[in-house]
């Protein structure tokens, strides 16, 4: 007997009991839905974390301090051993650890920001184009600041609602209205804070350095120091609003190497504010850097990198440890909602036997005939094995459309709801990758051929002489 032959014969006797072949798909339809659904479930939570670690960082990213006591950079005060300072050299020799793609510094300074009469206390973050591309972030307008001598400064979406009104000393926080910044414009930036605000206080009139130069020689005057401006130019501004949050949102950024030049030039041959100091109290000659960005090939790699560079000294951080124990929880929870819809389509599974089952005791007679006329006992297994997995692929089928539109319904309540998660991603809380849709309609076929399977061997061994005297 051909294939086509039995197929033809399988198809035809499902469709001969129309109702009771609905009924078998409609619980298997039920129970593929149930299993997609909950696994979509499990699987949108762990989009979501992936997706809110990457908002927030990255997970491939090491982040490298300098040794210290104070676990994150010890770098200010007095330090009389360099060897656990972040330096060029310390870039070269992170770069030379296996699967260590990059290596890019970041050096941040605290300044003050000012435009009429508001102003920002604040850090700049000088890094490389290639840090600030690697990191993806949405402007909004300008360009990414590159090391073109001179500082130019791309603004976080959350940066106006840092500036106060120097005169009232109100914000964003107090009137709910942002200030009147436009970040598009120079403004001034003053990269010696304490002396500024010692000014504002009214501090010290005697012993004070004269100047509006950047840093003084030391002679002493009556007469207060003055902390210089500095007109900057924007680069650019980032995209979003207030309630846009990401981990470039409060941050400015400009060129490294700029920002070095800039720092020598306010500050010349005084220390610089976050940087260490000799123990005469002079500067070094060399500026250091606050934090390295390593970034590595694989994040299955990231924990090895992560211990190798804690064995040169340094202090480091990243977020893999916590992203493994997030996908665990993850996939035990995607598991246990697998292994609830499993129960649903169990329950079919069983109804997928009881139906052939109770074809083979109404279609005795038949088989009996089909052995009489030497039909092989294989064609007659096969005819019962592709009515059962036609069941189960036609359930499989429905099933995962019924699921995809479950978990449109689920989205969207979610959405119009204000997310069951808190900033749940865009994807919703429901996902269906195209390897789960197709992954269910298979198994759903599977699960109707090992259904069918008992029926098919018990169809096999009846007695062709009993089963025509049978009828």
């Amino acid at each position: 007997m051909r294939f086509s032959d039995m197929l033809s014969m399988s198809v035809s006797s499902l469709f001969k009991r129309k109702m009771r072949t609905i009924m078998t798909v409609m619980g298997v339809v039920i129970g593929t839905a149930s299993i997609v659904v909950m696994v979509s479930l499990g699987l949108g939570l762990k989009k979501f974390t992936l997706e809110n670690v990457q908002q927030w960082g990255s997970l491939t990213q090491v982040s490298v301090y300098a040794g210290g006591s104070d676990g994150y950079g010890g770098q200010t005060g007095t330090v009389t051993d360099t060897s656990t300072l972040l330096s060029d050299q310390t870039i070269e020799s992170v770069a030379r650890l296996e699967h260590v793609v990059s290596v890019e510094p970041e050096l941040e300074v605290s300044v003050i920001l000012r435009q009429g009469i508001y102003e920002a206390n604040t850090n700049i973050t000088g890094t490389t184009e290639k840090n600030l591309e690697h990191m993806k972030i949405p402007l909004e307008s300008g360009t990414l600041p590159g090391d073109s001598g001179t500082v130019q400064l791309l603004y976080g979406n959350m940066v106006p609602v840092q500036f106060v009104n120097s005169k009232t000393n109100q914000g964003y926080w107090d009137t709910n209205a942002l200030p009147d910044v436009d970040l598009s414009e120079p403004l001034f930036v003053i990269y010696d804070t304490s002396t500024y605000m010692n000014s504002k206080s009214g501090g010290s009139q005697t012993g004070s350095e004269f100047s509006g130069s950047s840093g003084g020689d030391g002679t002493t005057v009556s007469q207060q120091k003055v902390a210089k401006k500095y007109l900057t130019e924007s680069a650019g501004i980032i995209a979003g609003g207030v309630d846009t949050y990401a981990s470039y949102s409060w941050s400015v950024y400009t060129g490294i190497d700029s920002l070095k030049s800039q720092l020598k030039t306010v500050f010349r041959k005084s220390p610089i504010p976050g940087q260490p100091t000799m123990k005469n109290g002079k500067a070094y000659p060399d500026i250091y850097y606050s934090r390295l960005v390593v970034n590595v090939d694989d994040m299955e790699n990231v924990e090895a990198v992560s211990e190798s560079i804690k064995g040169l000294g340094y202090v480091t951080s990243s977020d893999s440890e916590w992203i493994q124990s997030e996908l665990e929880q993850s996939d035990s929870i995607q598991t246990m909602l697998g292994g609830i819809g499993a129960v649903s389509l169990l329950v079919a599974a069983i109804g997928i036997a009881n139906t052939m089952m109770m074809s083979i005791y109404e279609r005795t007679k038949e088989i009996g005939v089909y052995k009489v006329l030497g039909c092989a006992m294989s064609n007659i297994r096969s005819m019962f094995l592709i009515e059962a997995a036609f069941i189960g692929l036609m359930g499989g089928i429905a099933g995962t459309g019924l699921s995809y539109l479950v978990s449109f319904i689920i989205n969207k309540a979610s959405e119009e709801g204000g997310g069951i998660v808190q900033g749940v991603s865009s994807s919703g809380i429901s996902y269906i990758p195209p390897w789960l849709s197709l992954s269910s309609i298979v198994f759903a076929t599977g699960v109707g051929v090992l259904s069918g399977l008992m029926p098919a061997l018990r169809a096999m061994r009846l007695s062709p002489l009993a089963a025509i005297r049978n009828e």
